[in-house]
């Protein structure tokens, strides 16, 4: 018997889960299985993220790939750290040899968009820091799907689908390898339907022997290499081999008594954390729901516009993050806010899109990992016989020399992905994140404020419909947003457009755990495949 897996005519509802030793949320329940496992075997919640990023690698190819970029917000004893492991621009790409090749912005799919992939290097980095089983050993799951296959669940199918369509649309031979790869019966792989790759297996065997240096100074470095000069890309093994994470500190906003954390620039977690400071400081907090709604939707748009206008690679950036959440600056900002919706202008502070998981353990230690090829696949190029789906976070970059985020050699990109994390007095509550594009930041604000304005638990506040500014007064909303709350915000100015399709409204997970008792509580995306296991 046939049924349509994307078919679902009742409104469903989760639960809240529970759990005491240990817990893993995120969008594919084959890799938060996976995570569970190593929890059992004696890991602890960083090890479980590695091996449950590996996973995602294979099991959800859609939305990040061994080509990856990755953040992570790690909590081990009674200390956040931070890692930023976005890859930069390659050495041979700048503006001149862009435009030299007759590109007046830098192109969504082939090889030029393609930057440093930076994910492996934050498995192995995650893993000597702080890790407790071997590295090996954490691969090893993701390594046994690749090689064995996998029932592709309903949301990805449809995201492959959509891939499928948009690569279909190109003749150069570079886009081959992905359909040799991802489309090898010459079709998208219907729900439920088993895809393996060997490519993959192998690739991640080569990465798991040698603690990611196959990937960046040995054999698969040499294949993405030839790959690019092969179909007219700049990346090259010396890009490859020069690259190392970075460990950084965490920046956060003080809110409704809790301490918000993000990766500094450039990440765009920055967004989230001057929306938020605007939201505190405001001059009196309201309790009315077209209102409250309303103020949100506005200091997320302010903090959009700052960002989009000053957020780049931090060795270039100006203003500096302290400038940029300055109480005064905040106030300010937040004094904009009116009755009516506004056309955002950024301000000037100077003074004179992916998956998402968490893990939590029972020794304290939680996980907020992130990872992403960006649009989708990425670039559309897949170094044969690898399994490699190379990102296009180099998309981001401007050609105008002028321009903040201005493409430049070893530069690091805008960057979308964000993992996001809340303490309160110096103690975890736990890891939150939600992945899609330019949806991030405002999914982080609409989550914290449904768990501490509102009082949603972690479930709820990820079932509850979404909203996402676009451009202008422009804002959309999910098929099952509230009609009253649409028809009272567009009599303040808004431009409400209801969207039927609920992807682009972002995936997200949820861990918190509760300071005296130590129990954990997630919840997990219910528009995506989505599962949190708790142990």
């Amino acid at each position: 018997m046939q049924h349509d897996a994307l078919y679902y005519p009742s409104a469903s509802r989760r639960m809240a889960t529970f759990g005491k030793r240990g817990m893993v949320a995120t969008s594919q329940p084959l890799a938060a299985q996976v995570g569970i496992s190593i929890l059992q075997q004696g890991g602890n919640a960083i090890d479980a993220a590695i091996a449950t990023a590996a996973a995602l690698t294979v099991v959800e190819p859609t939305s990040n790939g061994l080509g990856s970029d990755a953040f992570a917000i790690v909590w081990v004893n009674g200390k956040l750290h931070g890692l930023n492991a976005s890859g930069p621009a390659p050495q041979a790409a700048s503006i001149e040899a862009l435009k030299a090749l007759g590109h007046d912005a830098i192109p969504n799919h082939g090889m030029l968009p393609v930057t440093v992939p930076g994910a492996p290097a934050a498995w192995a980095a995650l893993s000597e820091r702080f890790g407790k089983l071997p590295f090996a050993e954490l691969l090893a799951p993701a390594i046994a799907l690749a090689e064995e296959g996998f029932p592709v669940s309903p949301v990805i199918h449809q995201m492959w689908q959509e891939a499928f369509d948009t690569y279909s649309a190109y003749s150069e031979a570079s886009f081959q390898p992905w359909f040799d790869t991802f489309a090898p019966e010459g079709l998208a792989p219907e729900p439920g339907e088993l895809w393996r790759s060997e490519g993959h297996a192998k690739s991640l065997r080569a990465i798991a022997d040698t603690h990611a240096k196959a990937f960046y100074q040995g054999e698969l470095a040499e294949a993405i290499d030839a790959f690019s000069r092969q179909h007219g890309g700049l990346l090259r093994k010396q890009d490859l081999a020069a690259y190392q994470p970075e460990w950084v500190d965490p920046i956060s906003v003080r809110y409704k008594g809790h301490d918000i954390w993000e990766i500094p620039p450039n990440g765009s977690g920055m967004i989230a954390l001057q929306a938020l400071g605007m939201l505190e400081r405001l001059s009196e907090e309201s309790r009315e729901p077209v209102e409250t709604l309303h103020r949100r939707i506005e200091a997320t748009k302010l903090a959009y516009v700052d960002g989009f206008a000053h957020i780049t690679d931090p060795n270039t950036m100006r203003p500096s993050v302290a400038q940029m959440l300055d109480d005064d600056y905040l106030k300010s900002r937040a004094g904009l806010i009116g009755e009516q919706a506004v056309d955002p202008v950024h301000g000037n502070p100077i003074k004179g899109g992916t998956v998402y998981l968490a893990t939590a353990d029972n020794e304290g230690n939680m996980v907020s990992l992130i990872q992403s090829n960006f649009k989708g696949f990425g670039s559309g190029m897949v170094v044969p016989g690898t399994g490699i789906s190379l990102q296009n976070r180099g998309w981001s970059f401007s050609l105008d020399p002028q321009h903040p985020n201005a493409l430049a050699p070893g530069k690091r990109t805008y960057h979308t992905i964000i993992p996001g994390f809340i303490t309160k007095d110096n103690q975890a509550i736990g890891p939150f994140g939600v992945m899609g594009g330019y949806m991030q930041p405002q999914g982080h604000v609409q989550v914290v404020t449904a768990m501490l304005d509102d009082l949603l638990n972690p479930q709820a506040a990820l079932d509850m419909p979404r909203w996402k500014w676009t451009q202008g007064k422009t804002i959309e909303v999910e098929a099952d947003f509230p009609n009253h709350l649409a028809l009272a915000l567009a009599r303040r100015g808004h431009d409400i457009v209801k969207v039927a399709d609920s992807i682009s409204f972002g995936r997200g997970q949820i861990i918190l755990r509760h300071p005296e008792t130590g129990v954990l509580q997630g919840g997990t995306e219910p528009r995506t495949d989505g599962a949190v296991l708790p142990w």
